[in-house]
């Protein structure tokens, strides 16, 4: 799909263009039903409106014939066999041109998004780390993948994280529908897998960005190494790392026979070992320069310094030193040390602007969720199954997505706006079932 600016733009010919680009999303699914349900779920998602259930978005669309349009949302979502990647690689070929008409895909972003969430009834939910409420608590954890530039972003993968206990509870797995072939996979592990698949499916390649929940753990890195990607990852300060100039000495040979095997692996020098945040500590006043990079409305600042080091954790058990990396070291004025460390394997000649730069792209996944959820409604599904949940996750992306490229194309006077975007009155009396108080 490919968008134009014609002319003077009025409201239809905004709804025109929501029209013709859910006409390319829903072609995918494969069935005409699906299609006008899957239009009207991703318009609803759009409509304005506090909650985006489908029961409330049922009235909306159809205020006279509730009950019917709840049966057909209902059953495209959690109940409808659809490809989930096909509707997003569709979402992708009609966004992506218009994001990049401000510049090339530059990262590729990974991230981790929660839901809180009361009972265990639905799908994946447990104890664990929410990062919505900063503590650990009951929700749903969802790992994704964004490609973006220095204008737009957008969500290209998505998937449920299953905990433990879930996947090896048969009676839970049968009763939320989750597939045979998903068995329990770390954060880390689907992300790796994710950025395996966009690599097949031609996806323009940018930097990987993650924070240290994921750039910490070195399997992660050596993972996407492998895959030949760049990348720019959080560490944390207890990250241990061979400052410049020092690294593990090769496995010492035997001087005489001997019976015992010979020694293969890397040894430690006399009196060094890798450090954390002490090179940090000690590195001099002059390594540190003042950075700006831009972020939200207005240009931010603070000091940097990088340094080539090679990353240490249990390279006692290798054989070979592993490969130098830059590691880049952020300690604002004011602060009593620093406050946050990153590993990137850009090659040797990356400046510090240009290190700094990418570190705080990673920015825009905030804007993503923040949209996503409270614009478009991510996580207001209240179904309990698998396919529900990554159903409405996909078309709520595809809603996100238009909206995207409508920022990327057209002036604000000259967008898509959900406030003159028709919305019909609810039914008189109308409350959502559990609802507190009438919507």
């Amino acid at each position: 799909m490919s968008y134009e600016v014609t002319g003077p733009a009025e409201p239809s010919a905004a709804e025109a263009r929501l029209a013709a680009y859910l006409d390319g999303i829903v072609s995918v699914l494969g069935h005409a039903s699906r299609e006008a349900s899957a239009r009207a779920y991703c318009t609803g998602l759009l409509l304005p409106g506090e909650r985006k259930s489908i029961e409330p978005m049922a009235a909306r669309i159809a205020p006279a014939a509730v009950q019917a349009k709840h049966q057909s949302l209902h059953h495209v979502v959690a109940k409808a066999a659809w490809d989930d990647a096909a509707v997003l690689a569709a979402v992708r070929r009609s966004v992506l041109p218009a994001v990049e008409r401000h510049g090339p895909i530059a990262y590729w972003i990974v991230d981790d998004t929660s839901f809180p969430k009361k009972g265990k009834h639905s799908v994946g939910v447990a104890r664990q780390y929410c990062g919505q409420l900063g503590k650990q608590d009951n929700c749903q954890v969802a790992v994704s993948l964004s490609v973006a530039n220095d204008h737009a972003s957008l969500p290209v993968a998505y998937r449920l994280y299953l905990p433990p206990a879930w996947c090896e509870d048969a009676a839970r797995r049968a009763k939320a529908g989750i597939p045979d072939e998903i068995g329990f996979a770390t954060k880390t592990a689907i992300a790796v897998e994710q950025l395996r698949q966009a690599l097949a499916d031609g996806v323009p390649v940018g930097v990987v960005l993650a924070d240290p929940a994921y750039g910490t753990e070195t399997a992660f890195r050596a993972a996407v190494a492998e895959l030949g990607l760049r990348y720019v990852l959080g560490v944390q300060s207890t990250t241990t790392v061979w400052p410049p100039g020092t690294a593990p000495l090769p496995p010492e040979p035997k001087s005489r026979p001997s019976r015992g095997r010979p020694q293969t692996r890397l040894q430690r020098p006399p009196g060094q070992d890798p450090v954390s945040k002490a090179l940090a500590l000690s590195l001099p006043k002059r390594a540190w320069r003042a950075v700006s990079w831009r972020a939200g409305k207005g240009a931010l600042s603070s000091r940097f310094a990088a340094r080539r080091v090679r990353p240490a954790h249990r390279d006692s058990a290798r054989t070979e030193p592993r490969v130098e990396e830059w590691l880049l070291i952020e300690w604002p004025h004011g602060e009593a040390e620093p406050t946050k460390y990153w590993l990137s394997n850009l090659p040797p000649a990356t400046t510090l602007k240009r290190l700094v730069h990418a570190a705080k792209a990673r920015w825009v996944i905030e804007r993503d969720y923040q949209d996503l959820k409270q614009e478009i409604g991510l996580g207001h599904y209240e179904g309990r199954n698998w396919r529900g949940f990554h159903h409405h996750a996909s078309l709520a992306i595809a809603a996100y997505g238009f909206l995207i490229a409508e920022r990327c194309v057209f002036p604000p006077q000259r967008r898509f706006a959900r406030e003159r975007a028709e919305s019909p009155v609810l039914p008189q009396g109308f409350q959502p079932r559990g609802a507190a108080r009438p919507a």
